[in-house]
């Protein structure tokens, strides 16, 4: 027996034929928000992190953290484990991770033009402003997934076994297109399925070790060779193919490993230390010069940070960031840094916040004090200074994070 996985853009009735599917066949329906679910709770983390590496935008300090990378291997081992099993309808952007050397899994996807869908939306109560608005946030956010995992076009035929015009085909006639396809034979089951399977698995867990490193790279199992694509150029390759592998390695069941370099380009870290994850730290200033300098220079040591020019910037970034530690100018035009320092404190009482002024008088001092600044320093700063502080409140952050945990 095989499986089935959908992938569609939104309002075209991906549901009746979801359920039209499942009635048909007798499969098992899964969900994004059923491996999310699952892989919050094997893993220990927060379902709005997972949600969020699917759906994004992925976080501004992704690049330090390397999150996004993360939870989406740690999604490609949960769905491997499940297609060790048949019967099942994947369904939604979790589908885009099944591999199409997994053949037994006939891949699908679901399209309409933006008018269509539109007037389906529209059909549900929307207005029609609201239901561009929707369409226009779920296409950003499926192309922009899309991209992450495959470098590739939304509609790339490559990613799909067959494509679904649902601007030509009603439900009923989308799923009697979709089991005409399942039932031949390519679909079946076979051992080199099997084993595509088991090869997900293992790349996942190798990629889970690179990216515990701190380096992101392609992992493809090849003639059964555990192969690493590097898209970055490096100044000492040969070095670095010998720690990738070394990495490689270490993980149960890996043997053969081979360090190729590739074409395309996809921003990553390289480290030849040990990685950590550096502190993410919000930098609140009117003076783009200065903070963007100062950004430039705290990256430079291993330091998360990214620059915001005022206050309701920073607010607005608080809505979907959780950074750990705040370095905050007091006299800002429009919005001031204590406004924000009692906003943020109000937003998310774990994050740290550094006052750093030019202007400030005792009785400032005293009122951010009280508010909860962490430290409150005068312009010019000192960095080692500065970052002997963040490293600090960084301190205690990481401490109250541990003791919850």
């Amino acid at each position: 027996m095989s499986s089935i996985a959908l992938f569609n853009t939104i309002f075209i009735e991906e549901k009746k034929i979801r359920e039209q599917l499942a009635a048909a066949t007798g499969f098992k329906v899964i969900q994004d928000a059923s491996i999310i679910s699952e892989v919050a709770q094997k893993y220990s983390i927060g379902e709005d992190k997972v949600d969020r590496a699917i759906n994004g935008p992925p976080s501004v300090f992704n690049r330090f953290t390397l999150e996004r990378e993360r939870i989406t291997a740690y999604l490609k081992a949960v769905i491997a484990e499940h297609l060790k099993s048949s019967g099942i309808i994947y369904s939604g952007n979790i589908s885009l991770l099944v591999p199409s050397a997994v053949t037994h899994v006939l891949r699908v996807g679901l399209f309409d033009k933006k008018s269509n869908r539109i007037q389906r939306a529209m059909g549900e109560g929307l207005t029609e402003k609201n239901a561009i608005k929707v369409i226009k946030k779920h296409d950003a956010s499926s192309i922009a997934w899309v991209d992450f995992c495959h470098k590739k076009e939304i509609t790339d035929k490559s990613l799909y076994d067959i494509i679904v015009p649902m601007g030509n085909n009603d439900p009923e006639s989308a799923v009697k297109l979709i089991l005409e396809n399942y039932h031949k034979p390519a679909v079946l089951e076979q051992d080199s399925s099997r084993q595509a399977v088991e090869n997900m698995a293992l790349e996942a867990q190798v990629e889970l070790a690179l990216v515990d490193k701190g380096y992101t790279t392609g992992v493809k199992t090849i003639d059964g060779e555990m192969t690493l694509l590097v898209n970055k150029s490096v100044s000492n390759f040969p070095k670095l193919a010998n720690t990738l592998t070394e990495i490689a390695k270490s993980v149960d069941g890996v043997h053969d490993v081979k360090v190729i370099t590739g074409k395309d380009y996809h921003i990553s870290i390289y480290r030849n230390q040990e990685f950590t994850l550096p502190p993410k730290v919000l930098l609140v200033d009117d003076e783009q010069e200065f903070v963007q300098t100062l950004s430039e220079r705290l990256n430079t040591r291993n330091y998360g940070s990214y620059p915001v020019f005022d206050g309701e910037q920073a607010l607005q970034l608080l809505g979907n960031e959780i950074p750990d530690v705040m370095v905050l100018d007091l006299k800002m035009p429009g919005m001031s840094g204590v406004d924000v320092l009692r906003d943020a404190k109000a937003l998310n009482p774990e994050i740290e916040v550094i006052v750093l002024t030019g202007h400030g008088s005792g009785d400032d001092k005293k009122e951010c004090m009280e508010l909860g600044a962490f430290a409150y320093l005068h312009k010019p700063v000192d960095l080692s200074q500065l970052t002997e502080i963040i490293d600090k409140a960084h301190g205690k952050v990481a401490a109250a994070k541990m003791a919850h945990t």
